[in-house]
């Protein structure tokens, strides 16, 4: 209930008045720029939501934002962060799309969703209460899985039995795209950098459903075609990295094949044989989930995060999560960034 004259109405508890962020000032390396702070939440708006932060994932996209290498850098100063899932404890008096106790999505990139709680516009936000999977999973739909689901859907006419070829595949998401092609009858051949636990990682992949899992020094390698020998040949490469994989890889592409590229890891350009390109009529392409998110409806991301979590309660697609406590942020940071980590999420909890 509201308090007498309050333009709020109010979940269980009183909104506070301030907020713990994530905050930087300047463009830069994360641990050097990004400090926690407190912050004033302000008086909130007649359409305004005031959210509690559950879970946010600290995603490589939010990294290169804070260093400025990113398509989309928000105006400085700002709160790190694009994803992460909040729950309503207050609304405007005019705010009618939402309610109290909903559990919400950001809808826009950058936002700033590492903060204990904020004080948000009714559109910033979309309702997921109705899909019913753990939070901390729900938190990390939106960018890693869905870019795979994408992936795997509009760039070429897969059906079971057909191959795609990716690089980067240790990622979160090179993972979920070898589950949801597993998931599919889809064979996957997977490239990933050779690394101390090279075995262990081969092993953590074979048992996401990799048909094929081989380092990136082997697919110059006589014996790599002799491995992949029996299988068609793929229809879809998806490259987050650049630089010499990415070559390999559209040698490896059947007749009218397309080549994706979704990130850039390596900063190496895409070369691509000129051979392979004429005379196997290869098309390349580039994709960037927020801008299929600015060009869909809400009702389009509802219905491709119920098609993940779906996955996710079948057992199909499994998220390898860390959770880490936001009031631990420095640690958590620094594990993101570490690069042998980056097979595992990390997800800050509040």
């Amino acid at each position: 209930m509201s308090p007498k004259g309050s333009t709020l109405r109010f979940y269980s508890t009183a909104v506070p008045k301030q907020a713990l962020v994530a905050r930087y000032t300047k463009n830069g390396n994360p641990t050097d720029v990004i400090k926690v702070q407190t912050e004033d939440l302000g008086p909130v708006s007649p359409t305004g939501v005031v959210v509690k932060m559950l879970y946010a994932p600290i995603n490589p996209a939010d990294l290169n934002m804070v260093s400025g290498t990113y398509n989309f850098n928000p105006p400085l100063p700002a709160v790190g962060g694009s994803e992460g899932i909040a729950q309503v404890i207050a609304l405007g008096s005019q705010a009618s799309k939402l309610k109290v106790g909903d559990v919400v999505l950001p809808v826009h990139q950058g936002l700033g969703t590492w903060r204990t709680h904020a004080n948000w516009e009714e559109g910033d936000l979309v309702p997921v209460t109705s899909i019913d999977i753990k939070h901390e999973y729900l938190a990390s739909l939106s960018v890693n899985p869905a870019t795979a689901l994408r992936l795997l859907t509009d760039f070429a006419n897969l059906k079971s039995g057909d191959v795609i070829v990716q690089n980067g595949a240790n990622s979160m998401v090179g993972q979920s795209v070898i589950q949801i092609a597993a998931a599919k009858g889809i064979k996957s051949i997977n490239i990933i950098r050779r690394r101390a636990d090279f075995d262990q990682v081969v092993g953590t992949l074979k048992g996401l459903g990799a048909t094929v899992v081989v380092a990136d020094d082997f697919i110059r390698n006589g014996e790599f075609r002799n491995l992949i020998k029996s299988l068609p040949q793929p229809k879809l490469a998806l490259n987050c990295v650049g630089g010499e994989t990415t070559t390999e890889m559209i040698r490896l592409l059947a007749q009218g094949g397309t080549l994706v590229t979704y990130g850039g890891m390596s900063l190496k350009p895409v070369v691509i044989p000129t051979r392979s390109f004429i005379f196997n009529d290869l098309q390349c392409r580039g994709f960037w989930m927020s801008q299929w998110y600015e060009k869909h409806s809400v009702e389009d991301r509802l219905a491709l995060l119920k098609e993940l979590s779906a996955l996710v309660k079948a057992n199909k697609l499994q998220l390898r999560l860390e959770q880490m406590p936001f009031n631990n942020f420095e640690n958590a940071l620094n594990r993101a960034i570490n690069s042998s980590q980056r097979d595992k999420k990390i997800v800050l909890s509040f």
